[in-house]
């Protein structure tokens, strides 16, 4: 008697962590269902592509991945952000360039995942329990894991299709994010890094309504949802946080530990004329102002951004304008990325378009000023004590990788730890810092 086959559905997962959240959601449901996830073309039965459309170079990469997928498989549904794309007929912008996919879907779209591949695939299997654990399937570590806590946005910056792809601001329960996070504690996540498209938004599409965690009444808002996470005694991490005036309550509660000291405020420049073509909210006088503000209430604070140089008609005056911010706010993590045009957005419309080679030459530029501000401040953190988390075991030198409370995974710097003992992923131990170098941190274990 041969046994039944278990359908296998692969993954390929392109994008910002957001797109990763949505991949788990899917992998979660199709476990909970029986399926089995693969991890080559060969072994799959059907394979999901999740797209990235926010940028050109993205887009391309997706459309690679589909026409990969296609040649290797040839059992194709496509997710995502550049799913939701249309042309200016309305036709599918995928469709209509690999038409032999077995369908397309926008982001945040589970439900409709699930049915192509149940339409090509039968479902194998009902029963929930017994097939996952309550956290869900997730692809990230297991010491760390994202937390999104709304989609959408409401800003329609000149640079950004988002809106376009995946809507206006729609935040979840209080109570949906809580017992998530109570379940990924449970699973042994020691960090939880707080995500969404503009993460202090969080609850105003919803008014603040009165809602429970875990039966206590709280507000859906930001300040009240920072509260319920702390009660976890985890390491919470908030990002892409907009700068708007109640972030400053939110500060405080870094200086009492309940979540890390640690902002991630995509700022994207600082010359107001430049911020207004963007469309940005605030200017960057007042940014300097509660980026002093935010230092004084929480010493500690690391503040995190990101930049767009190169921006049309952004002028050489207006860079260094930039530039003088920059050395001012002394940022504690900086990202920086040329501008690039995206189809779609209102900024390919603006005059005064940058040759490529003037974008890249003032990223380049900009990077050289902040690995100097850089360097300067983790040079101060010399012979201070400062708690890590490891994400590598020690190699045969006795090194391990491990961050800060200063270092989200992926995108800040990380802490070479030397250690006399075996250490794994999700450790957190105290560190002497001894050195540093440009972007990251050494130290030596400190055993009581």
């Amino acid at each position: 008697m041969t046994s039944r086959h278990i359908p296998v559905v692969g993954f390929v997962s392109l994008g910002c962590p957001k797109a990763l959240v949505d991949t788990e959601r899917i992998v979660t449901e199709l476990r909970a269902r029986g399926y089995r996830i693969g991890s080559t073309y060969k072994d799959a039965d059907v394979v999901i592509v999740n797209t990235c459309g926010f940028v050109n170079e993205a887009v391309e990469e997706s459309l690679g991945a589909i026409a990969e997928a296609l040649k290797e498989n040839g059992r194709v549904i496509v997710c995502g952000c550049l799913g939701g794309r249309t042309e200016a007929d309305g036709s599918n912008f995928i469709m209509a360039r690999h038409p032999k996919v077995i369908g397309v879907t926008g982001p945040d779209s589970v439900d409709e995942v699930l049915a192509m591949v149940e339409g090509v695939l039968p479902r194998p299997h009902d029963p929930w329990d017994d097939l996952v654990p309550a956290a869900g399937v997730r692809l990230t570590p297991k010491h760390y894991a994202y937390l999104k806590i709304s989609e959408g946005c409401n800003h329609h910056c000149t640079f950004c299709v988002i809106p376009h792809l995946r809507g206006s601001l729609n935040s979840r329960s209080m109570d949906s994010i809580i017992r998530e996070a109570m379940n990924l504690k449970a699973a042994g996540v020691k960090e939880l890094l707080v995500i969404s498209q503009d993460t202090a938004a969080y609850g105003v599409d919803k008014r603040y309504k009165l809602d429970f965690a875990c039966g206590r009444p709280v507000h859906t808002k930001l300040i009240d949802l920072c509260r319920e996470l702390g009660r976890l005694d985890l390491w919470t991490r908030l990002h892409y946080v907009y700068p708007y005036p109640h972030v400053d309550d939110i500060v405080p509660l870094m200086a009492e530990g309940l979540i890390l000291p640690y902002l991630d405020v995509p700022f994207q420049h600082a010359h107001p004329r430049i911020l207004k073509l963007m469309k940005r909210p605030a200017c960057g006088e007042k940014n300097l102002e509660r980026i002093a503000a935010w230092r004084r209430a929480c010493p500690d604070i690391t503040i995190r951004s990101t930049f767009i140089v190169g921006f049309p008609g952004e002028t050489e005056a207006e860079f260094e304008y930039l530039l003088d911010f920059l050395r001012e706010a002394e940022l504690d993590r900086v990202g920086c990325f040329a501008y690039s045009p995206v189809d779609g957005a209102a900024a390919n419309d603006l005059p005064g378009a940058l040759p490529d080679e003037v974008r890249e030459e003032r990223r380049c530029r900009f990077m050289e000023v902040q690995a100097e501000i850089s360097l300067r401040k983790l040079a101060r953190r010399i012979g201070r004590i400062e708690d890590v988390i490891i994400d590598e075991e020690p190699d045969e030198d006795g090194v391990a990788v491990g961050r800060t409370k200063s270092d989200a995974p992926d995108i800040d710097g990380v802490c070479y730890v030397t250690t006399d003992r075996k250490l794994v992923p999700g450790d957190i131990v105290p560190v002497r810092i001894t050195a540093n170098e440009e972007h990251d941190l050494v130290g030596r274990e400190v055993v009581a």
